[in-house]
């Protein structure tokens, strides 16, 4: 039945988008951008699989991105891995990750949406274990 079914909620993993500081740039104008996920646990995460995606509207026609998986074997508590480069002319798109993990034998997935035009120095926050800026999801 349905009610023995475990309800296992993801905490303390968060998604943020950050931008490449090491080129000068004006803020609006930064056009290198990456993909963290990040461990905020007190223990590693295992078996990580990150799924991502656009998809939306964009000057009035669909469009959809190529669907891109990324494995990381483990992830040390309080700390951050590089996902993927994005690139800023897919931020007038929805930005969709899936992040599926385990926490010793006990598997757990979450989705993780960035909203069109929510990647934006407006938006930005100190992210942890980065101490950069940028945006985050948790």
């Amino acid at each position: 039945m349905l009610k023995d079914i475990p309800e296992l909620r993801v905490e303390d993993i968060a998604l943020a988008i950050v931008p490449d500081l090491r080129i000068d740039t004006e803020p609006n104008e930064f056009t290198i951008w990456d993909v963290f996920l990040i461990n905020l646990k007190k223990q590693p995460i295992h078996k990580v699989l990150v799924s991502s995606k656009g998809y939306g509207s964009l000057q009035g026609e669909e469009v959809k991105t190529s669907v891109l998986r990324h494995f990381i074997e483990e992830l040390e508590p309080m700390s951050a891995a590089l996902v993927e480069p994005i690139d800023r002319e897919v931020f007038g798109l929805n930005n969709e990750y899936w992040v599926s993990f385990y926490v010793g034998k006990t598997i757990y997935d979450k989705k993780y949406l960035f909203l069109p035009e929510s990647i934006m120095v407006d938006n930005f926050s100190l992210i942890p274990v980065l101490n950069k800026t940028g945006v985050m999801i948790k």
